[in-house]
């Protein structure tokens, strides 16, 4: 999971219109009844977005079963940061098999504009003796109505004019004469096909008097009638084209109406003053232009199911097994993210109902209605933003830029003995190691510059090898890094490579050190993860462990051997060195797993999920059900961390806290004793993707995906310093002294803030 901005084409929108392959297709989606249109109606605007193509693609090739292709496409597109990708959001309800749905959609389209005339006769049939050529995707007709600069016809006017010669219909629903029927009363009342089967009939007449000057009316009446067709066509196009175009105004001024009655209602006395409501379009302009833009996808509807009928009868069988192929009929292996993503979706309503599920002690807090970051975004300007954290924002001397990362940074880690010392690693293939000279932002860096710990010695060779994570070793004189190509390397402090490890067939996502130092902990994607012994001169495997059944997304140590699990496979599993099954799994999460955490006891595990939920399980006791279940959240949950505080830590008076930092633009403090939420830090506007705990447990720095970085004091909520930056913030961390915290961009900078209360 990830999120804000999917790589990709930008996005097309426009209007329906009236022909053209490449319009978006007309399946009439959004109406509000598609078989009377009397009844109110919405012309939709068609629209077509980079996100919805990836997300398409996404599920298209897990349902294939390309796991290994999905993920990359995932990484690639960052289809996890959008919306649409969210718990909740469009792919949780998205049908199986809905790409190949949508492209038999666009095909049956292009088939219509291909097979009918703009009188509506069939245009395949008489081109071939032995029936109309088959479409398909990358068929020659097809490509050639994609790549044609202007569409053969004129659609909606030729399904009007197919739909009239069969039905005999002499109005529309407005009442006014439809374009064909006015050609034809013109004609005489005879219609046009019928008038060219009487003319063929009678050439030879026309001929033996084609000196006659009745032969010369004759044809001047017939072009004049078929001018006149093509005329009222067109016209009635025109029309179709300027209403919607009415309805698309008249919809965007109340949107706009309601974004601003929002806004108005948001700031009331805070601000001192309200927005002014936009006029809404209504009145007989507005459902008229409603009423024409769902009869003309109405129309386009009827022939398409004709036109389906027709191919029945001819295909039989043939199209009943075509059909089956297009839906998944029957329980399918494309049915399992369906039934995750209702599962999701239930225990998603069952929070919004009842809060948080924690116990009886639990302040009201918890359950307080958050907004997310896009209602934030609606109702708060950047600039009022800004002006909001003048008082706090940090000033520009306090600022260190290290800047020699050529793509995305990361991760970051202060070491945690030379404390002058800060890791960050990259998507350019490699970890850097900085080294600061002075206490401040001001003294700069030691001979200006960083030590390169090289994962790549080529341009090719550095392929897929981004610096995923990294962790110090306890007594702070070696750096473990995982990459995206599967191998874990160990570094010594001055940069010079100890350990190459290679076991793991798929990316690295979490690399632990146990508490000694002597053992190193990996988590992948190929879903196992892997205890190496580095103690001596040269590391190897001392355990793989291969009990999750997806990508292993996080380890964390308990002890010295003990750690825990967690994956895509929604499962959390504890596991111990020497024992071949865990020592505890449980499985009360509905999605995805995506970080675990012990507390500084080692009693209490944490986890969160893009179920919503953080749950805290107590090992000392029986039973796979958590001591807490936090609900409160809107979105997913990326990441959790204990405050260095109560039994087993540094500060063992100061109580135990478990911060949750989500997609929903807030980050909750948790009292694990009652159950209580203690504090909801809801400043930021976007996703936070990282929270980190100050050394005394007394401050939090959070960061997110629109770049914004606050400290806040943890007793008092409130925050206390902010920083802007370009790009996304993918990590925070803290130094030893707790006079630095550190953030990681997608502008491939690291930006070091000097702390100081």
């Amino acid at each position: 999971m990830s999120s804000s901005g999917s790589r990709g084409p930008s996005p097309a929108t426009g209007a329906a219109t009236s022909g053209g392959s490449g319009s978006g297709g007309g399946s009439g989606s959004g109406r509000s009844s598609p078989h009377n249109p009397q009844s109110p109606s919405v012309a939709p605007k068609l629209t077509v977005t980079s996100d919805e193509i990836n997300i398409l693609i996404y599920r298209y090739l897990q349902e294939c079963g390309f796991v290994h292709t999905a993920f990359a496409f995932a990484h690639e597109s960052l289809v996890g940061r959008t919306n649409l990708g969210r718990s909740g959001g469009s792919l949780a309800n998205l049908p199986p098999g809905a790409l190949i749905g949508f492209l038999q959609k666009g095909l049956q389209y292009v088939g219509i504009e291909e097979s009918l005339r703009e009188d509506g006769t069939d245009r395949t049939a008489a081109a071939a003796e032995d029936g109309p050529a088959d479409f398909t995707l990358l068929g020659s007709a097809t490509v050639r109505a994609l790549t044609r600069r202007d569409p053969p016809i004129v659609l909606i006017a030729a399904l009007r004019a197919k739909l009239e010669e069969q039905d005999g219909a002499g109005g529309a629903a407005s009442g006014q004469k439809r374009p064909a029927a006015a050609a034809a009363a013109a004609s005489g009342g005879q219609p046009e096909k019928s008038r060219k089967k009487s003319s063929s009939s009678s050439s030879g007449t026309a001929t033996s008097r084609s000196a006659n000057g009745s032969t010369s009316a004759s044809a001047a009446a017939a072009a004049a009638a078929k001018k006149q067709k093509a005329e009222a066509q067109a016209a009635y196009v025109v029309q179709a084209q300027a209403q919607q175009q009415a309805q698309a105004q008249a919809q965007a001024a109340k949107v706009a109406a309601a974004a601003a009655q929002a806004q108005k209602q948001q700031q009331g006395n805070a601000e001192g003053k309200g927005k002014r409501k936009q006029p809404q379009a209504s009145g007989p302009a507005a459902s008229s232009a409603s009423a024409s833009a769902s009869a003309a996808l109405e129309l386009m509807d009827m022939a398409a199911a004709r036109l389906e009928a027709k191919a029945d009868t001819a295909e039989g069988t043939k199209a009943a097994a075509g059909a089956a192929d297009g839906g998944a009929v029957g329980p399918t292996a494309m049915d399992v993210d369906g039934a995750a993503a209702a599962a999701s979706q239930q225990a998603q309503q069952q929070q919004d109902k009842a809060g948080s599920s924690n116990s009886n002690n639990a302040v009201p807090l918890a359950d307080q209605p958050v907004q997310t970051a896009q209602q934030r975004q609606a109702t708060m300007t950047e600039e009022e933003a800004e002006r909001l954290d003048l008082p706090t924002r940090c000033k520009p001397d306090e600022v260190l830029e290290l800047n020699q990362h050529t793509s995305e940074v990361f991760m970051c880690a202060w070491n945690p003995i030379h404390t002058n010392l800060i890791a960050t690693g990259s998507g350019d293939a490699s970890a850097r190691i900085w080294e600061m000279a002075g206490p401040d932002a001001r003294a700069g860096l030691v001979g200006g510059t960083s030590r390169l710990l090289q994962h790549g010695t080529n341009a090719s060779d550095k392929k897929n090898k981004d610096v995923t994570t990294l962790e110090w070793s306890p007594n702070g004189e070696m750096l473990a890094t995982g990459s995206y190509d599967g191998v874990a390397r160990v570094w010594r402090r001055t940069g010079s490579l100890l350990h190459t490890l290679r076991s793991h067939r798929g990316p690295i996502f979490s690399l632990k050190w146990n508490k000694t130092g002597n053992y190193l902990l990996s988590g992948s994607y190929d879903k196992s993860t892997i205890v190496w012994d580095v103690s001596g001169d040269v590391g190897f495997v001392k355990q793989q462990f291969n009990f999750h059944e997806a990508p292993a997304l996080d380890v964390d140590w308990k002890d010295d051997i003990t750690f825990a699990s967690c994956s895509t496979d929604m499962a959390v599993h504890v596991c111990q060195v020497g024992s071949d099954r865990p020592l505890r799994s449980y499985a009360g999460h509905a999605d995805e797993v995506n970080a675990v955490k012990w507390d500084p006891s080692g009693t209490l595990l944490a986890s969160c999920s893009d179920d919503c939920s953080a749950k805290v399980w107590d090992l000392t006791k029986s039973g796979s059900e958590p001591l807490h279940d936090f609900k409160s959240h809107k979105q997913e949950i990326y990441t959790i961390k204990w405050s260095p505080t109560g039994t087993g830590s540094k500060n063992p008076t100061k109580p135990l806290l478990l911060a949750t930092a989500s997609f929903d633009g807030s980050v909750r403090l948790w009292n694990v004793q009652d159950g209580s939420c203690y504090r909801v830090l809801s400043r930021h506007r976007d996703s936070v993707y990282s929270v980190a705990f100050s050394p005394s447990g007394d401050y939090l720095a959070s960061g997110s995906l629109a770049g914004q970085l606050y400290v806040w004091n943890v007793e008092q909520g409130v925050h206390v310093r902010s920083f802007k930056g370009k790009g996304d913030i993918f990590e925070v961390a803290w130094n030893v002294e707790e006079t630095r915290v550190a953030s990681c961009f997608s502008s491939n900078v690291v930006e070091v803030i000097d702390f100081r209360i």
